[in-house]
């Protein structure tokens, strides 16, 4: 990577670390405190509760796309992180089950993810976009690990309300981020936003990252509708969940480390994109085992460690993907449709997953999960990683 690279990759990453860490804060307590709430005792309301911030993401995701095509990513990405901590805010002070709803809605209406991607697409070459999307992936999951370590001993302390305010400044801080860490944009192009959703609508590559991008997430939010009930069955606290996530996680970067990125200057892209998606639908098949067998801390710390590496590998690589295979003038756009497919995805493992749940146990959860899987491997087999640049002459 050049130094210019090198910094756009740090101070993105950190501008989704910092957002990330203040939502993922949330989600290992939200269930059981939100539960304390007027209203809060129906799963079914509350996993729409913690899955409502998808939905307002996945609305605005392609507004907020075509926006940063057309008037600049850094003003676009300011916007949003304000539009997300005055959501935290609001969720902070919230006093019912309804309340936290609306703050969580809007929560996701600062939908800044397809510009900050499309900020990093445009300033890394294609040979490295891999690797800086990597990074941020690598951000975004040492986040959920480390929540998992602080979001139990904080909410004991500071309560909910006070995980809202926390995430409320992580937010302002990654304002800061933008404005006086991220490197100066490129100038816009002249052809920004004309078109190009047609384009996108129909491009069989994209339309296939869609889907999985959306199979991904929806298994991921839904498989913690239940974790955490089946590690406390096994024997292990929730105040000790940690000891089990955060070395699956860690684990799980080394393998990608020595899998993806040699793999893929060898031209193996493709076969280790399905072999992740296969890996995910595999440890849905273990979850449901672990159900049947009453399994204990051990096996379960093995699938979610699986289950990492294929998620991390899959997280590194589809952004990249798409934005390698989309139209130049039109990065933006197609990253907002890959990301609201995305934050569609998180909707609907926190709705659908907890009505899955609540109405077939967690067997009915991991079946759906690896079905939808099976569906996701046999539409992605089809495709052709994008061509390397040619090498310029010297």
């Amino acid at each position: 990577m050049t130094p210019l690279e090198r910094r756009a990759s740090w101070s993105l990453a950190g501008i989704f670390a910092l957002r990330m860490l203040g939502l993922f804060l949330v989600l290992p307590v939200f269930a059981l405190e939100a539960a304390k709430y007027p209203g809060g005792d129906d799963p079914a309301r509350l996993g729409l509760a913690l899955g409502i911030y998808g939905l307002t993401q996945a609305l605005l995701q392609i507004p907020f796309g075509v926006a940063s095509d057309r008037f600049g990513r850094k003003r676009v990405i300011v916007l949003g992180l304000l539009v997300f901590a005055a959501g935290s805010v609001l969720a902070a002070w919230a006093t019912t089950l309804d309340g936290l709803l609306i703050g969580r809605a809007l929560q996701g209406a600062g939908a800044v993810s397809a510009a900050v991607t499309a900020l990093l697409a445009d300033q890394t070459r294609d040979e490295v976009r891999t690797k800086a999307m990597a990074m941020v992936g690598g951000s975004i999951a040492l986040m959920f690990a480390l929540s998992l370590v602080l979001a139990p001993a904080l909410a004991a302390r500071i309560g909910l309300s006070g995980l809202f305010g926390l995430t409320a400044t992580l937010a302002l801080l990654g304002v800061a981020v933008v404005i006086w860490g991220a490197p100066p944009e490129p100038a816009l192009h002249q052809d920004a936003g004309r078109g190009g959703m047609r384009e996108v609508l129909t491009h069989p590559a994209l339309l296939r990252l869609n889907l999985g991008v959306f199979v991904l997430h929806a298994v991921q939010l839904a498989m913690w509708m239940a974790i955490p009930a089946l590690l406390v069955q096994a024997g292990l606290p929730k105040a000790q969940h940690w000891w089990v996530y955060l070395p699956a996680v860690l684990a799980s970067f080394v393998v990608m480390g020595m899998t993806l990125f040699p793999l893929e200057k060898r031209g193996y892209l493709r076969a280790v994109f399905l072999g992740a998606i296969g890996l995910i639908g595999l440890v849905q098949l273990g979850l449901l085992w672990s159900v049947a067998a009453d399994a204990g801390v051990l096996p379960l710390g093995v699938l979610l460690f699986v289950f990492f590496c294929g998620f991390n590998v899959l997280e590194a690589s589809q952004p990249s993907l798409a934005s390698r295979v989309a139209p130049a003038h039109a990065r933006g756009t197609a990253l907002g449709v890959y990301n609201t497919l995305q934050s569609l995805g998180f909707f609907a493992g926190g709705a659908v997953g907890g009505w899955l749940l609540k109405s077939h146990g967690p067997q009915g959860l991991f079946i759906s999960c690896a079905a939808g899987m099976v569906v996701w491997l046999v539409l992605a087999w089809p495709m052709k990683p994008p061509a390397r640049p040619a090498l310029k002459a010297p």
